[in-house]
């Protein structure tokens, strides 16, 4: 027997056909064009489904155009579909071949099947031709007056697309008007809906050039409009009831009896299955009665069944969407839904992004009369599998405790949790300790006790063990091996990683020393010695005051680190209550559920002065001509490999604070406290007396502390000179290809002076400053005030290339640096130079 032809075997989705098959279905088509024979319809299915499976797959069959076309002449819905779905997509691409499709699109909107009728005149309204405009005018009108409402609903949908492809033609047509009509006097309440929607964006389009316009959309908000959708709204789809809803609530009512009549009329709403209908009129139920205090508050009292059903019932993803617009409810009225905190535990089964808002939600309602069952379900969540819903537990028992509820019994579960000997929980333990003893000093002994206890061995996250050694430097006086335990992580120095760990330790064991002297003091002389050669250069900059000013006088020195304590009474919201409200303006919107206000994720001039593009290796680099610059390549925030994220962004800020929110002036930035002391040493430098005393003073302390150290320390010996090559040209997708493959030599935090903050007033001023130093920028993206850079730079006697990822943060004035090296053993050299040119940005 012989093999099938080509033309019999269905092609595979997955593997691309060759010509011969598109030419075999142009012939099979041609001779099922005009034939009557039956049975026919059924070869046609075939041969259509042959070619949207083709098309979708990326094969080019253009050519079949015409047999499609002429194939189209059937009243087989099925087959008319697929072909207006092939025409479809190949009339935005090629005009000429839309022009062909004309007649038969035409004659289809003529049909005596509404259905056809219907779909012809989508797929005529969908070709988006603009030489093609003067085609859909009669159509439309045909369509607006028909006599079967599905034809009217895709023709008003069809009078928006015209408008969008041509909006003089749409307003010279007339249409708005024909839709207005059609809005307060059509049968059909689908009909109505699309009215509704496609004239709310003619009219908010045409309001900026036209008082018409602009007096039209105003008047969908009057009062006959708005009584009109409302008594009609049952007969509404979901989505029809949201949209009338949504501009309902713009509505400002006359008096306080339209308030209630409008909420009479909708109260039936609030048991709708739909989440989406029952929050949009929980919107109009709220704005309507923001100014009625007393009212505005049954409202929540009256909205929090239907929310709460909402919430335990439908989908998790439904869930959380319902969940986010009640945690804006709760924040704002939590002692309305005190009484209800059991529907905000968490079940077994629930994803962790709804267990996580729970979580939140728990400490929001928590009071007086509830804090021991919320703190006791808090607590049986710190043993959870999950260790991210564990660590939140955690602090959100410290967060109930330092809102000042039942602290008595807070105190003593995390006291528990640090005896849990679970390396997760005793970090997140020790943190709040850490902010509970900053509020609440008289539990000292209580805490002291227990910590006290733990090993600083068995603490190897960076914010817990700062928090461990803030405590030590704190309480030395009352723990007995306080200053054995600082000496012993000073002796393992340089086996710690993290700067904000080095810069407590130093201010711990300054802290001890003046309490605890003798015990100290050969702690406190190897901690400033390392301090000093720290390659960090807060830890530098820290342990370098920390020394000129016990050189100085050591009265002062005590003054600044040990002040006298005053308890923390509020701790910083990461959240302004402006924004808070301009999200709760925008409930029922994607903002709630981002908890952000909407300008933030759609505003291009929020998201930062940079265009961006989705990857680096597409983008080309352009010449300024003003100062003939190589301007940097844009880069597309979601770009994983090379751009900041949200938690990267959060993770720069958050660095600045050392991992919490005290911002004691004595743990802050070593720049901070060296300004504080500026005249104290700038008046030992000019008073000769004074600077006779400092210098036996340094002498002393040297002597003291075993550092052997001159009073001033000398400069490390210039490293030989690396020269690069200022002309240097690297392809981007070079430059990803190796930022891949190369291992990083090279990871350092540098400080950025106040001149070249000052001086960064865009990212190009920079990129100029660093190409006078042969240093040149490919990529750069982010807003403020963050910035990430991508920069290379090449030897000038070989092609040996050194790569920097560069995140600055003007805020905290410092710059993250990562180095990769096609020569690693250069890395040190060339980071040494890469941080002097950054140092002389804003000082030339």
């Amino acid at each position: 027997m012989a093999p099938p032809a080509q033309s019999q075997r269905s092609p595979s989705p997955s593997q691309p056909s060759g010509k011969s098959e598109v030419s075999d279905l142009k012939l099979q088509l041609r001779q099922l064009a005009g034939s009557r024979a039956p049975g026919v319809d059924d070869s046609k299915r075939e041969l259509f489904k042959k070619v949207i499976s083709h098309m979708t797959i990326g094969i080019d069959v253009s050519s079949l155009f015409g047999e499609m076309v002429m194939c189209s002449a059937t009243s087989d819905i099925v087959l008319k579909k697929m072909c207006y779905l092939y025409v479809g997509n190949y009339a935005k691409v090629n005009p000429d071949l839309a022009l062909l499709t004309i007649n038969f699109l035409q004659r289809d909107c003529r049909d005596e099947d509404p259905m056809i009728r219907g779909l012809a005149l989508r797929s005529l309204c969908s070709l988006r031709v603009a030489n093609l405009v003067e085609y859909l005018v009669g159509p439309l009108g045909s369509g607006l007056k028909d006599n079967n409402s599905y034809v009217r609903t895709v023709a008003v949908i069809g009078v928006l697309k015209l408008y969008h492809i041509s909006a003089s033609t749409c307003i010279d047509a007339d249409f708005p008007s024909i839709l207005k009509h059609l809005m307060l006097n059509d049968s059909d309440t689908q009909v109505v809906a699309n009215c509704l929607s496609a004239l709310q964006e003619i009219w908010s389009a045409e309001a900026s050039t036209s008082e018409e316009a602009l007096r039209e959309r105003e008047a969908l908000l009057s009062k006959p409009i708005i009584y009109y959708l409302l008594n009609r709204i049952k007969e509404f789809s979901e989505w029809a009831q949201c949209l009338v809803l949504e501009l309902v609530a713009k509505y400002m009512p006359s008096d306080t009896n339209e308030i209630f009549d409008i909420m009479n009329l909708l109260e039936d709403r609030l048991q709708h299955a739909n989440g989406a209908v029952v929050l949009a009129t929980i919107k109009v139920f709220m704005q309507l009665t923001l100014s009625m205090t007393d009212v505005h508050q049954q409202v929540y009292e009256r909205i929090k069944a239907p929310l709460l059903t909402l919430v335990s019932s439908g989908s998790p993803e439904q869930s959380y969407a319902v969940l986010s617009h009640l945690h804006i409810l709760v924040m704002r009225a939590p002692y309305i839904f005190s009484s209800d905190y059991k529907h905000f535990y968490c079940q077994y089964n629930e994803p962790s992004y709804v267990k996580r808002l729970k979580l939140e939600m728990l400490t929001a309602v928590a009071n007086e009369s509830n804090t021991y069952e919320i703190v006791t379900e808090l607590c049986e969540y710190a043993a959870n599998v999950d260790i991210p819903i564990a660590r939140e537990s955690i602090r959100a028992v410290g967060k109930i405790a330092l809102q000042q509820y039942d602290v008595n019994a807070i105190v003593d579960r995390l006291l528990q949790f640090l005896e849990m000997e679970k390396d997760y929980v005793t970090a997140e333990a020790l943190v709040l300790v850490k902010d509970l003893l900053r509020k609440y000093p008289q539990w000292s002994q209580d805490c002291i006790a227990v910590v006290g206890n733990i090993s600083s061995k068995n603490v190897q996250e960076p914010k817990a063990k700062a928090a461990l050694i803030w405590m030590l430097g704190e309480y030395s006086q009352d723990m007995q091996d306080a200053p054995y335990i600082l000496e012993s992580l000073v002796e393992n120095w340089d086996e710690e990683h993290s700067a904000e760990v080095r810069l407590h330790l130093l201010t711990a064991v300054m802290k001890c020393f003046f309490k605890r002297p003798p015990e100290t003091q050969n702690a406190l002389g190897a901690a400033l010695a390392a301090g000093v050669a720290d390659f960090h250069q807060d830890v530098h900059d820290r342990a370098l005051f920390y020394y000129r000013i016990l050189q100085y006088n050591v009265s002062v020195a005590e003054r600044v680190v040990n002040p006298p304590k005053q308890a923390v009474s509020v701790f910083a919201d990461t959240q302004s209550s402006e924004i808070k409200d301009r999200i709760f303006d925008e409930f029922n919107t994607l903002s709630v559920v981002y908890q952000k206000p909407s300008y933030m994720f759609t505003d291009k001039e929020h998201r930062g002065p940079f265009e961006f593009s989705d990857e680096l290796g597409n983008l080309s680099i352009g010449v300024e001509a003003a100062d003939n610059v190589v301007s940097a390549q844009r880069v597309e925030a979601n770009d994983k490999d090379l751009l900041l994220t949200t938690s990267e962004k959060e993770e720069t800020r958050g660095s600045s604070h050392n991992g919490s929110a005290y911002t004691a002036p004595y743990d802050g930035p070593a720049t901070s406290l060296y300004a504080s002391q500026t005249q104290l040493i700038e008046s030992a430098i000019s008073n000769p007396a004074s600077a006779g005393q400092a210098q036996q003073a340094s002498l002393a302390i040297d002597d003291l502390l075993g550092l052997g150290l001159p009073a001033a320390p000398s400069p490390p010996p210039p490293s030989p000179r690396l020269k690069l090559n200022s002309k240097a040209v690297l392809e981007p997708s070079t430059f990803q290809q190796k930022w891949r493959q190369l291992p990083v030599a090279l990871s350092q935090e540098h400080s950025i002076s106040p001149q070249g903050i000052a001086a960064f007033t865009a990212p190009q001023a920079l990129l100029r400053h660093m190409q006078s130093q042969s240093i040149h920028c490919i990529a750069s993206g982010g807003q403020s005030p963050n910035f990430k850079f991508f920069f290379f730079a090449q030897k000038a006697e070989e092609s040996s290339n050194y790569l920097v990822e560069c995140i600055i943060n003007t805020s905290s004035a410092k710059a993250q640096i990562k180095i990769k090296a096609d020569d690693q053993s250069t890395s040190q050299a060339f980071s040494t130079l890469f941080q002097s040119a950054l140092s002389k940005f804003g000082s030339q």
